[in-house]
């Protein structure tokens, strides 16, 4: 007699299927988890095939962008977003109450490194609700700012983004102070600039854009916002870059590549190479910006 072999049963295969349909609603990251059966081979076959699933409705294109965000997360360094140095707003270990209630007012801002003899010598984070108490003027005689100092962390240019959220998220911290390979301060980087990176530009009443443009971190080495206008970028770096096709940097940059460009693409025009530190699936973020530093000797004989 022949063998018969039993492969499931078609009845409740259809029953388990009817049934998911009349319960309810799969969520979109059990579709997704379905859906790898063939697994992408590496990083770009995964963001394409999620476009091509967002195309079909699966997700909207916000939850797409933050998609390719958490992604991109684990490639960038901290280097890549930090607050420059020179860019910092800081307090001074012996500032009067008075002057750094002014400073706080001013900039906005709810954390501050504060600094003694110099600008590498960082003894502490303030956080401005912290200063409330010393508002009327018979509070501030009994003021210190050390008793009210927060510890300051300290991390490389080199971390990792996806591992700073983590650091930030455990040890409960908004603020990490950068430092070079000599000790030397850097630049700092919140929490809230790591969320960007995911999320998009957190705005809020104190932004102003003009102000972070353009970030400098060497003679040859800055981070420019794809929304810079090329009339801003042409008068800071001194170049001709027309405007008359495209309002912004990442307009004529997307024009120069031909497409749209993903991280880590690079495109030197004359002796300035942009990289694209950060992209969405629909325009371009942030772009690094190498210039060729030329010596004095050089410039002389031009």
């Amino acid at each position: 007699m022949g063998c018969i072999l039993f492969i499931g049963n078609p009845k409740s295969e259809m029953k388990e299927e009817q049934s998911e349909k009349s319960n309810g609603h799969i969520s979109w990251l059990e579709r997704i988890s379905r859906k790898l059966s063939g697994e992408p081979k590496d990083r770009e076959e995964l963001v394409l095939w999620l476009r091509s699933v967002q195309e079909r409705g699966l997700f909207d294109i916000e939850a797409q962008g933050m998609l390719e965000g958490v992604l991109q997360v684990g490639d960038l360094q901290v280097r890549d977003i930090m607050i420059p140095r020179s860019q910092m707003a800081i307090l001074h270990r012996d500032d009067a109450p008075e002057s750094l209630l002014s400073m706080i007012i001013e900039s906005g801002h709810s954390r501050f490194p504060v600094v003694g003899d110099n600008r590498d010598e960082i003894i502490g984070v303030l956080l401005a609700k912290d200063m409330l108490r010393f508002c009327s003027e018979k509070s501030r005689e009994q003021f210190e700012l050390r008793d009210i100092l927060r510890p300051a962390v300290f991390i490389p240019e080199s971390k990792r983004l996806n591992v700073l959220l983590k650091d930030f998220r455990s040890r409960r911290n908004h603020l990490a102070i950068v430092v070079d390979e000599y000790g030397g301060v850097a630049g700092m980087v919140t929490i809230e600039d790591v969320l960007e990176q995911i999320v998009g530009d957190i705005e809020d009443e104190h932004d102003i854009d003009d102000d972070s443009l353009i970030r400098k971190f060497s003679d040859s080495n800055y981070t420019v916002k794809a929304l810079t206008p090329i009339e801003d970028f042409n008068e800071y770096f001194n170049t001709l870059f027309s405007d008359t096709e495209f309002d912004t940097l990442g307009g004529l940059i997307v024009h120069r590549f031909g497409h749209l460009p993903q991280r880590g693409e690079s495109l030197t025009v004359d002796d300035m190479t942009f990289t694209i530190l950060s992209a969405g699936n629909r325009r371009v973020h942030l772009i690094r910006v190498t210039t060729t530093v030329k010596s004095d000797a050089e410039q002389s004989t031009q």
